[in-house]
């Protein structure tokens, strides 16, 4: 699904305008993309979760040449979905 299938969906499903949902959805990603930065944890219940964690530095291997190189720490968003999403998936 790409963000114009879920602004029309969303368009859709609640009587807005697909003008109206588009900034629904662009207002939602920036006040996650926001809250994360921040180092926020952003829960919707029945959804899920979403977090950032960190990865320690490790080494690692370049697949072309097979040299050993060192990948720095570093911060990534983590998701884990709620209940509800996930007995809806299964």
């Amino acid at each position: 699904m790409t963000k114009a299938d879920l602004v029309s969906r969303i368009a859709g499903s609640s009587g807005m305008t697909k003008a109206q949902a588009e900034k629904a959805v662009d207002g939602f990603v920036a006040a996650v993309s926001d809250a994360l930065a921040t180092g926020q944890k952003v829960t919707l219940v029945g959804f899920g979760t979403f977090v950032v964690g960190s990865r320690s530095s490790r080494d690692g291997r370049n697949p072309r040449t097979g040299e050993k190189i060192s990948i720095p720490a570093s911060k990534v968003v983590k998701f884990k979905p709620g209940k509800s999403l996930s007995e809806k998936v299964k």
